[in-house]
């Protein structure tokens, strides 16, 4: 491996992207990062990450750059907007985007790198900043199957499962549908909790029971047992990431014409819980207005 192919950028250094920075100093990489935030940038500066002042500087490094950023249009901001990756990239960069992002807007910057030469991956992550430390996150892959063949050595380093979902936009369509997946799982699982309280069961021993039976998911393997029932709420993923997640698979359900009443119920009780649950919260506080409240 030359140097340059040891060189990865990461734009965005909040929880999940300063995961990936570990996992990828612990396998020998060098790991340039850049930050608004002097917080992400301090703290990354202290696990090893060469912090550089702004995006001209990392592609100035490394031909290969991950994403890690809040929202779509701070995607496209980060590749196309001013002082970008677009205005700066080297020739025949790789763009691997592990945003929970837009499909359509994945798919109009695919299309405005690709005559440049340079290659753009959508690869959503799932396994919360716990599993991007830990290199074992599910990446659901969109784009060009060859830009996928020249990601593959980091992106098996940065999970334990990797899923093509095939052309360019498709892997975080994926993302999104999962996301509501989830999302109805919090909500129905807690549901399934109170009514098996009321009715005298341990909370405990039902989760136990569900995770032995049918109803299992991994709300109930995972969320419960790690964040909920012993009233941690640590996840590291906030239920503003959530209710955006969920708003965004409402747009795709409405872009694609159809009626989905159990994940419209679901959105709205998303929705809601912004009048009493606060955007930096855990995800998981959710249940909160499912029954299982204080």
């Amino acid at each position: 491996m030359n140097m340059a192919q040891n060189t990865v950028g990461i734009v965005g250094l909040g929880n999940m992207g300063s995961g990936m920075a570990q996992t990828l100093l612990r396998h020998g990489y060098e790991v340039l990062g850049t930050d608004v935030g002097a917080k992400q940038q301090q703290v990354a500066r202290e696990m090893g990450v060469n912090v550089v002042a702004d995006i001209a500087a990392l592609c100035s490094q490394t031909k290969v750059i991950l994403l890690s950023l809040p929202m779509a249009k701070h995607v496209s901001e980060v590749v196309s907007g001013k002082d970008g990756i677009i205005e700066h990239a080297q020739q025949q960069s790789l763009i691997i985007d592990t945003s929970t992002s837009e499909p359509e807007v994945t798919r109009s910057l695919a299309a405005m790198l690709a005559p440049t030469g340079h290659q753009l991956l959508d690869c959503p992550v799932s396994g919360g900043p716990a599993g991007a430390i830990a290199g074992t996150m599910v990446m659901l892959v969109g784009g060009e199957t060859d830009a996928l063949e020249r990601a593959m050595p980091y992106l098996e380093i940065l999970s334990s499962k990797v899923v093509y979902m095939g052309a360019s936009g498709n892997g975080h369509a994926a993302k999104l549908v999962n996301n509501l997946l989830c999302a109805a799982h919090l909500v129905t699982t807690a549901e399934a909790v109170a009514l098996g309280t009321k009715a005298g069961l341990n909370a405990e021993d039902l989760i136990a029971g569900l995770n032995a039976g049918s109803g299992r998911s991994a709300i109930s393997e995972v969320n419960f047992p790690r964040w909920i029932l012993n009233q941690a709420f640590d996840s590291g993923f906030t239920m503003q990431l959530m209710r955006k997640d969920v708003g965004l698979a409402k747009n795709m359900i409405a872009d694609m014409g159809l009626e989905l009443p159990m994940s419209e119920q679901v959105s709205q009780i998303w929705a809601a819980s912004a009048d009493n649950l606060a955007g930096e919260n855990d995800f998981n506080y959710i249940v909160k207005n499912c029954g299982l409240g204080d």
